[in-house]
C-alpha cells in the first residue's frame, strides 16, 4: 500500500501583473478554479489572493506533475475569463509560476496566510512576498 502526503503552495500573477481579479468576482474564479483542479483529482485545501496574482493550497496525487496541474489551471481558468463579463479586462496569466512544498504541520499557517492576503499586503508588495518566498525555499529571486 501507498501512501503520499504531497501538499504545495502555488502562486501564480496576471499578464504584465494587471490587477484585473476584481474583489467582487474573485469568488467566482475561484470556484472555477475549484472545480477545474478537483476535476483532475487536486484536493483544493485553499484559493485566495489580490487583483493582480492568486494563492492555492492543494494536494496533488504522484501522478500528476505540479507543471501539468498548473498549465491546466491557468489554460481553463484564463479561457472562462476571457468569455466572462466580469473579467473584461483579462488579458491572461502571467508567464510561469511559483511552487512550494508545504509539510502537514504547516497547512494551517498557509491557509491562514491566503486567506488574509488583503491584510497581509496593506504592509508588503507582491515583489517583496514573493522575494521571500523564494528565500525560504532556498531559492534564488
Amino acid at each position: 500500500m501507498s501512501h503520499t502526503s504531497l501538499s504545495y503552495h502555488l502562486v501564480f500573477v496576471t499578464y504584465a501583473r494587471e490587477k484585473v481579479i476584481l474583489p467582487e468576482h474573485e469568488r467566482e474564479l475561484y470556484s472555477f478554479i475549484y472545480s477545474i483542479a478537483t476535476s483532475q483529482g487536486v484536493t483544493i485545501r485553499c484559493i485566495g489572493g489580490m487583483q493582480d496574482h492568486i494563492h492555492i493550497l492543494c494536494d496533488i496525487k504522484p501522478t500528476l506533475s505540479v507543471s501539468q496541474i498548473v498549465k491546466i489551471i491557468k489554460s481553463e481558468s484564463s479561457k472562462f475569463m476571457r468569455i466572462n463579463p466580469n473579467f473584461r479586462f483579462w488579458r491572461g496569466w502571467g508567464e510561469g509560476y511559483g511552487a512550494f512544498t508545504v509539510s502537514p504541520s504547516a497547512r494551517d499557517k498557509v491557509i491562514n496566510y491566503i486567506l488574509n492576503q488583503k491584510m497581509h499586503h496593506a504592509g508588503i508588495s507582491f515583489e517583496m512576498e514573493y522575494t521571500d518566498m523564494l528565500s525560504s525555499a532556498g531559492l534564488e529571486s
